[in-house]
Parts: C-alpha cells; sequence; structure tokens
C-alpha cells in the first residue's frame, strides 16, 4: 500500500463496547508514522444541565451506511492511510465510552486532522439520537 492509498477497516454500530484495542488495532498500518485516537465517553452534565445519570443512544437502520461513508470520506484526505469509527447504541451509564475513532496516517497533523474531522462529521451526520436521563427522573433528547 503507497502512502496515497487508504481503507477504511472498521465503521460500525454496535450494541456494546466499544473496544479501544480493537480500533487501535484496526487502523494499524506499517507506514504509519502517527495514530491518532479519539475516545468519546458519557458525561454527568451537558448542555449546562447538571446531573445526567444514563443515556440512551437510538440510531436510524441506515446510520452504519451514513458511518461508512464519512469514514470513506476522512480515509481520502491527503497522507491517511486507515481508518475506523464505531459508536455505540443502547444504554450507557455515567463514565461508558460511547464512541471510539482512530486515523492512521503518515504523520501525526495529518492523523490529528481526520481524526478529528472523523468525530465531527459523525456527529453532525450519522443519525444516532441521544434521551439522557438525569437523576431528578427527568429526560431530554439530543440531536433529534
Amino acid at each position: 500500500m503507497t502512502i496515497d492509498e487508504h481503507e477504511v477497516v472498521l465503521a460500525q454500530i454496535v450494541d456494546s463496547g466499544p473496544s479501544v484495542d480493537e480500533v487501535l488495532a484496526a487502523v494499524r498500518h506499517p507506514a504509519a508514522g502517527a495514530v491518532a485516537i479519539f475516545v468519546g465517553t458519557v458525561r454527568d452534565h451537558d448542555g449546562g444541565r447538571e446531573g445526567v445519570v444514563r443515556l440512551d443512544y437510538s440510531t436510524h437502520p441506515d446510520a452504519e451506511e451514513h458511518l461508512a461513508a464519512i469514514a470513506e470520506e476522512i480515509g481520502s484526505m491527503p497522507g491517511v492511510l486507515r481508518v475506523a469509527a464505531v459508536h455505540r447504541r443502547g444504554e450507557l451509564a455515567v463514565g461508558d465510552t460511547a464512541v471510539v475513532c482512530a486515523v492512521a496516517a503518515g504523520h501525526r497533523a495529518e492523523a490529528f486532522d481526520a481524526c478529528r474531522a472523523l468525530i465531527e462529521e459523525l456527529k453532525a451526520r450519522v443519525p444516532i439520537w441521544k434521551k439522557q436521563l438525569f437523576e431528578t427522573g427527568s429526560t431530554e433528547w439530543v440531536g433529534l
């Protein structure tokens, strides 16, 4: 594989995990001088509200296809060698891993730029919605 070729090795929506180790292993490449990885976790607050205790991610049936298309776009960026992204659906507690993205590239700047673009595009374009449950018992939908 030359430096200008790329490969999307993983683009999944999963019901458990995702595994940081699996995503990192998926993007290993002998020509990579850098791997950038993003791990998104559930936090105890959102949008200025404290007390988030749980999230429930729902996905459109075509969500994985959208994710794969975005990963392919990111994979075509200069210097990018391999791309992987895994997002979880279902119920998650504070501290759980919700999404893992990784990009292998020839150099660190390319890897960082592509990994940031990957998570930003995923959040903007993949039809994933989250329902937040607060300690008060109230709920709030995000991303509808």
